[in-house]
């Protein structure tokens, strides 16, 4: 696959999980500066690993729950719970990716993953 199918395929699924509005605003604040960045990362993370078909959507998308919990990358586990919904996750799937990540990465960060899972699901009437 060539660099620009890579970064086709990239959008086309960067698109499905996250939504084309979350795409569109990102997609507004490129600069000359970001751009070379967010074009490796829509080619490489979303065109050659989310691609893939050795995982499917949903279980990519717990995958993405755990890892922003286990790293405290609260913005992005927030950006996952809402596309969660996308790749069909319930709300009490997402729990239980919390309950399982808190068993792993302590009390402090599921509690702190529930309230944020919350806000998003308050937020986006969910």
């Amino acid at each position: 696959m060539t660099d620009e199918e890579r970064h086709e395929a990239g959008m086309t699924i960067r698109r499905k999980v996250l939504g084309d509005a979350h795409v569109d605003r990102a997609e507004a604040k490129r600069t000359e500066f970001s751009g070379e960045i967010q074009d490796y990362i829509t080619r490489m993370v979303w065109g050659s690993v989310w691609t893939r078909p050795g995982l499917d959507l949903k279980t990519r998308s717990c995958m993405a729950l755990t890892v922003m919990m286990a790293l405290g990358r609260w913005e992005e586990f927030r950006l996952h719970v809402k596309a969660a919904f996308n790749n069909g996750l319930c709300k009490d799937e997402i729990k239980e990716v919390i309950l399982q990540t808190t068993a792993y990465c302590g009390a402090p960060c599921g509690n702190h993953a529930l309230a944020e899972a919350e806000a998003v699901f308050a937020q986006e009437n969910l």
